[in-house]
């Protein structure tokens, strides 16, 4: 499809901030929290149509289920006959969750679990959707558990996914884009205000000089997301979570959609060296579109949502 950016959503930034703060798409979502065998929790988002068949979408770093991106696509696939599901990584749906540990983009665990509670409630078709570390998590899913992923995940889409976690990490630190990065680093130091306050005793969750001393990323997973995560270190953590690797072991359809655009992403992220030989990996690479963006002039639905449903409707049944 021809893809047009709406009028002065001239550049990467706007494409990504304008539809952050003014699209809105609400969803008659219906909470439901499960429990986790660690103990923590998970807070999940239904909209539930009487459907076998399941769209899960999973938000990005500090997003949740309410995301434009989240509830965009949940609306495209339940207006085609799908349920839709909108899942909340630890700490993100308005509640913190109950241990030392958050979530990070190399843990798959919990969407492992999401997509094993889905398929016992009986759904008996599945459809991915991962946006930015969301994607992330996707594509680890579909790439660690490679030969056991379940029969009823039919294929997934993924965009604007930091493929190269250590090029990403340094293209947020760059004069100019630095600003996106610093509102991270205050969400999520507000987090471990809290969680400093219920574990006080924990030596991995002190904040002493948090706001003096944070002042990237790779500061902060050197200090939290690696030791509480059981990485050695920051760049331990970004090359052991990095999707990109894992491309080449994926046996299911999957669609990964980039924009060139994308302030978040380096070049790295924009190829998919060492897997372009796996005819499941399906690349869409876009001049435009910003980060997790994609607002269509004239349309209600973004590029990334009408490219996973029609992605969808190619599959074999």
């Amino acid at each position: 499809m021809l893809f047009k950016p709406p009028f002065l959503q001239i550049n990467g930034h706007l494409q990504t901030i304008y539809p952050s703060l003014f699209r809105k798409i609400p969803v008659p979502y219906v909470r439901e929290r499960i429990s986790l065998p660690d103990g923590d929790f998970l807070d999940l988002d239904w909209v539930k149509t009487g459907s076998e068949k399941l769209m899960i979408a999973t938000h990005g770093l500090e997003g949740d289920s309410t995301r434009h991106y989240v509830t965009g696509m949940v609306e495209k696939f339940c207006k085609n006959g799908f349920d839709g599901l909108g899942w909340n990584s630890r700490s993100c749906s308005g509640e913190i969750n109950k241990l030392p540990r958050f979530y990070h983009h190399g843990d798959a665990g919990d969407l492992k679990l999401v997509v094993e509670y889905a398929i016992s409630l009986g759904y008996k078709e599945i459809f991915l959707a991962g946006f930015s570390m969301g994607g992330s998590l996707t594509l680890r899913l579909l790439g660690e558990y490679a030969h056991s992923v379940p029969s009823q995940i039919l294929g997934a889409v993924v965009a604007s996914v930091p493929l190269d976690l250590p090029t990403s990490v340094a293209e947020l630190d760059k004069p100019g884009k630095r600003f996106y990065m610093n509102r991270f680093l205050k969400k999520l130091g507000k987090k471990l205000e809290q969680k400093s306050r219920m574990f006080p005793d924990n030596r991995l969750l002190n904040i002493d000089n948090y706001w003096k001393d944070v002042k990237n990323f790779e500061i902060f997973d050197n200090r939290y997301t690696a030791p509480l995560h059981g990485y050695k270190n920051a760049q331990d953590f970004y090359k052991k979570a990095s999707a990109k690797p894992l491309l080449k072991d994926i046996c299911i359809p999957t669609l990964i959609v980039q924009s060139v655009n994308d302030p978040f992403l380096s070049p790295e992220c924009l190829d998919i060296k060492g897997a372009e030989n796996n005819k499941n990996i399906h690349l869409k690479l876009t001049q435009n579109g910003g980060h997790v963006g994609f607002m269509v002039k004239g349309q209600k639905h973004s590029l990334v949502e009408e490219l996973g449903w029609e992605f969808y409707s190619k599959l074999p049944n």
